[in-house]
């Protein structure tokens, strides 16, 4: 996504050489059949866009790179090794794990029926990396507040059109989000674990791709300073509350 490329590669269409360089495809029917399934295969590989599971969360894929994490003991030591959110989001890539059951807990449901969950807290997330998309989101915003604050880090949440599992209605994904060079980045996604979107020029261009990737229609997308509900007035005074 975004300044990422997918590499295709097409036949050359040159003639053969070696074994068989004397009986082109042309003059053998089982040949002719054959190319022309391989053909309409690789057309359809090709047409085919990126996709997730619009039903889940959960990671689709993940971009770990093991070599690349810098590890710390405790929180307080990542905090004086990670130095940008290249450091953060290579050891998202390797460490988180999502929890289902966690998220039908926060589903709005459930909320509605037990009262507010505590969001965990970046340092008990660092000691176990278990949660679900807006405890990641937390992590990942607040971390990189204190290791590269002039990338004015912040949250992404997404609203989706309503979507009902077992009975529990999801509507809202959480991702990091911040500045770099005059543009857009995006990651701590539960549903990528690091993977880093990005250059964007601007939040509602990676949305719209987004919405592409998920499979689910975007109601609405704000840019907040914290992942805690406020009132509508302080919503709107603190976050850009937009529609695509």
């Amino acid at each position: 996504m975004g300044s990422h490329s997918m590499d295709l590669f097409f036949p050359t269409g040159r003639r053969q050489t070696g074994f068989g360089a004397r009986h082109p495809a042309s003059s053998n029917p089982v040949r002719r059949v054959i190319a022309a399934a391989g053909l309409v295969l690789l057309a359809a590989c090709v047409s085919v866009p990126e996709t997730a599971d619009p039903a889940s969360d959960a990671p689709e894929r993940r971009t770990a790179d093991p070599a690349a994490v810098k590890n710390a003991g405790s929180y307080q030591e990542a905090l004086g090794l990670w130095r940008s959110a290249e450091d953060l989001n290579a050891w998202i890539g390797v460490r988180f794990d999502y929890d289902r059951a966690r998220a039908m807990l926060l589903s709005e449901t459930q909320r509605g029926n037990s009262g507010p969950i505590a969001i965990h807290r970046p340092e008990r997330f660092f000691a176990a990396p278990r949660g679900v998309c807006v405890d990641l989101s937390r992590f990942a915003v607040e971390t990189l507040r204190a290791i590269e604050p002039e990338a004015k880090p912040a949250y992404l949440m997404i609203e989706f059109v309503p979507l009902s599992i077992n009975g529990n209605t999801l509507r809202r994904h959480w991702l990091a989000t911040f500045e770099r060079g005059g543009a857009r980045y995006f990651f701590a996604d539960s549903k990528r674990p690091g993977h880093l979107a990005g250059p964007y020029a601007s939040t509602q261009a990676f949305v719209d791709e987004y919405a592409t990737y998920r499979g689910r229609e975007v109601v609405a997308f704000r840019e907040l300073s914290t992942y805690e509900r406020r009132s509508r007035a302080s919503a709107a005074a603190r976050g850009r509350d937009q529609r695509p």
